[in-house]
């Protein structure tokens, strides 16, 4: 069966949010709605291929988070950054659509705030695979050195770098462990550079900070539906101890699960393991 893929945009707090819809149609039942969320400097594009895999049981929603992606930020934009007010955002676009119930698959940054969600929302969520994630610990030197070189990379972004034959492969290098398709790897860096400067240097600040390494322990320790957390056993950007930290909280409601040889792209690096498990968790959970 064909999957259909439609596109648009919806306002969320003033500003327009791309969204996509990738599903197939089925005549006999309401398929439930799992919707996807990028991280840091990405957007919806490199779920897609995931998407597609799982369109057969899922009507797959993806969207670009507020100020990536395709998701621009209007001028004298007052919303902050914090990764509540992206959890809030989530909040709004669920109603935007009158969805009561969903399942959430969320990548690196964007699994902080859908664990905030769950917190918050525990009733619109059935269960959820948060992809890359863990807990920082706070160190007032390393987060200011942190802070300070993404500061300074976001600020050296010029479009030029997409026309350089290698800057994808070696952008991405840090990110993973095996490789991906080459249309993956420029459409990341494509993303990268089209990211709003306000909002991929203010998610820096509030991703990776003393207030997110108090509150996210909490969060993950008040998750009350299943989840599961799928770490790449070689990422270097969220290392498996922080991912095995976050689990350990909860381990009532968040399985634990390693993908060996892949890194902070799991669901491109190995997709058919990470297809496969995810597929074993949705199901043992409806």
């Amino acid at each position: 069966m064909t999957t259909q893929k439609t596109t648009e945009t919806v306002n969320i707090r003033g500003v327009n949010h791309y969204y996509e819809w990738v599903r197939q149609p089925s005549k006999n039942h309401k398929k439930p709605v799992l919707v996807f969320i990028h991280g840091w400097g990405g957007s919806g594009r490199y779920w897609k291929s995931t998407a597609t895999a799982l369109s057969d049981q899922f009507d797959c929603l993806l969207y670009d988070i507020r100020g990536f992606g395709r998701s621009n930020l209007p001028e004298n934009h007052a919303i902050s950054f914090d990764m509540e007010e992206y959890a809030e955002d989530l909040a709004l676009l669920l109603d935007q659509f009158n969805l009561e119930q969903v399942y959430l698959n969320a990548h690196s940054m964007g699994a902080s705030f859908a664990t905030l969600f769950m917190t918050r929302y525990p009733e619109k969520v059935k269960g959820t695979i948060l992809t890359c994630s863990g807990i920082f610990e706070y160190n007032p030197i390393t987060f200011k050195l942190f802070h300070f070189a993404g500061t300074y990379v976001v600020k050296l972004r010029f479009n030029w770098f997409s026309n350089l034959p290698t800057m994808d492969r070696l952008f991405m290098a840090r990110f993973l462990h095996r490789p991906i398709p080459a249309t993956e790897r420029k459409a990341f860096l494509e993303d990268y550079l089209l990211a709003d400067e306000a909002a991929a240097a203010g998610t820096i600040y509030t991703a990776v900070s003393k207030h997110a390494a108090t509150v996210m322990p909490e969060a993950f320790a008040q998750v009350s539906v299943p989840t599961l957390l799928v770490a790449g056993e070689k990422d270097i950007i969220i290392p498996t101890r922080l991912a095995r930290k976050a689990a350990s909280l909860n381990p009532n409601q968040i399985e634990y699960f390693e993908l060996p040889k892949t890194a902070h792209f799991p669901m491109l690096e190995d997709a058919p393991n990470y297809l496969n498990k995810i597929r074993q968790f949705l199901s043992r959970i409806q």
